[in-house]
């Protein structure tokens, strides 16, 4: 094809990426607004904290099924109407949520909202197709700060409206917003490609598995994201048995006063995005690698308790917060890269990896507080990090001392591909 009748990459405008930040933050939110409100459901519904808690754990299975079950359709049906599908879906399952008679009706319906609240990691892949090469870090580190945003204000959003109108008001107010999002995605996005169009569903639900095995920055981009996000659940496991246990006494609402500092990394992440641009992901990894384990170092100190022990336990929380979205932001980069026909089943597999890895690290977050207290939680992210660390190495060793290992049609290692304009990034270190 000449460069005279080569397709130009559609434009994603500023005002359509904050269409979808909101869009994003608004789906992560429905993920955890509903933590706040498990006393008063509780209470509402007459059963216990504990057996309320079970809402919460549904829409967390439900959103590990949909990443794998529904985002690989993103390249089998016209993304448009997939995602207002989706969002009318989450909202459907809100307001069954905020209806519901009893606890077994509101978990049914809390795993049916995080089934279909994928809507984010469908956004990403859709994006990540209407811009240049050269911007999609930048529009990455949007959307992820844009889902920052969604988790840490779901919570307060969810627990003071439940605090004055009741329990059910949360839920009914964000069925309502999904609704409206739905509305305005579909009178602003563009159509687009479908570059699986026609593909047995069985064979898409196979392909994320298979494109692990065929594509090794793929298996290098699950393997960072999985260990760093484990050493992450893992401290944020392990830090609310610390402030509520003995050395501090303090309450739940400490924890999540701790959480809100977090914030600092919505204006970290985009500038995550214009680094990997400009640098290629490699660098961006190496240095988010680096922090975790700097992380890591500074929480042992909240063993100090008091000031000092708070002032260790909000620097460490929010470096290992930055470096964990930062990395994810140079992941996603390298991912939606690899092969432009099949990003939505690229992100299933990433996201599944990484979610696997977390749950894997909150419960070994829990066993190491046992065994260890607060120092042991501390070593999971170290140890975490130093894996990936010497993995990325590795990786980079073997770019300088030779050509690519994976064939002519592979990049450098750490490169970002360009699939419409020229290559982006060298990925130097």
């Amino acid at each position: 094809m000449t460069a005279t009748t080569r397709p130009r990459t559609p434009v994603l405008g500023r005002r359509l990426l904050l269409l979808l930040a909101l869009t994003c933050g608004a789906a992560v939110g429905n993920l955890y607004f509903a933590q706040a409100l498990t006393p008063l459901a509780a209470a509402g519904l007459g059963v216990s904290p504990g057996a309320a808690a079970l809402a919460v754990t549904a829409t967390q299975i439900g959103y590990a099924a949909g990443n794998y079950l529904l985002v690989p359709l993103g390249d089998r049906l016209p993304q448009r109407p997939l995602l207002a599908a989706l969002l009318c879906l989450t909202g459907l399952g809100l307001l069954a949520a905020g209806l519901a008679p009893g606890l077994t009706m509101l978990a049914a319906a809390s795993a049916a909202v995080g089934l279909t609240s994928v809507a984010t990691t469908v956004i990403g892949a859709l994006a990540a197709g209407l811009v240049a090469p050269d911007r999609r870090g930048e529009v990455s580190g949007m959307l992820a700060s844009g889902s920052l945003g969604g988790m840490l204000l779901s919570r307060a959003f969810g627990g003071s409206l439940a605090e004055t109108l009741g329990w059910r008001a949360p839920y009914l107010a964000a069925a309502a917003m999904m609704l409206l999002l739905a509305w305005m995605l579909v009178k602003t996005l563009p159509a687009t490609p479908v570059p699986a169009a026609g593909w047995p569903y069985a064979a898409l639900l196979a392909e994320p598995l298979r494109l692990l095995r065929a594509e090794p920055e793929l298996r290098r981009s699950c393997f960072y994201q999985a260990t760093v996000f484990a050493g992450f659940s893992a401290v944020w496991t392990g830090v609310t048995l610390l402030l509520t246990g003995p050395a501090y006494g303090l309450g739940a609402p400490a924890v999540g006063l701790l959480a809100l500092v977090g914030a600092a990394t919505m204006v970290c992440t985009p500038l995550a995005g214009r680094l990997t641009d400009r640098r290629g992901p490699d660098l961006v990894n190496l240095f988010c690698l680096l922090g975790t384990l700097a992380s890591a170092v500074v929480l042992v100190a909240g063993t100090l308790g008091g000031v000092a022990g708070l002032t260790a336990l909000t620097v460490g929380t929010l470096l290992l917060d930055v470096t964990m979205q930062c990395g994810m932001v140079a992941n996603t980069t390298r991912v939606y890269a690899l092969r432009p026909d099949a990003r939505s089943r690229l992100i299933s597999a990433y996201m599944t990896c990484a979610y696997l890895g977390g749950s894997a690290g909150s419960w070994l977050g829990a066993r190491a507080w046992d065994t260890a207290g607060w120092p042991g939680v501390c070593g999971l992210p170290a140890l975490c990090a130093t894996a990936a660390l010497a993995r990325h190495l590795t990786a980079v060793a073997r770019r300088r001392t030779g050509p690519a290992p994976y064939g002519p049609h592979r990049p450098r290692l750490g490169a970002v591909q360009d699939d419409g304009g020229g290559a982006v990034g060298d990925g130097r270190v």
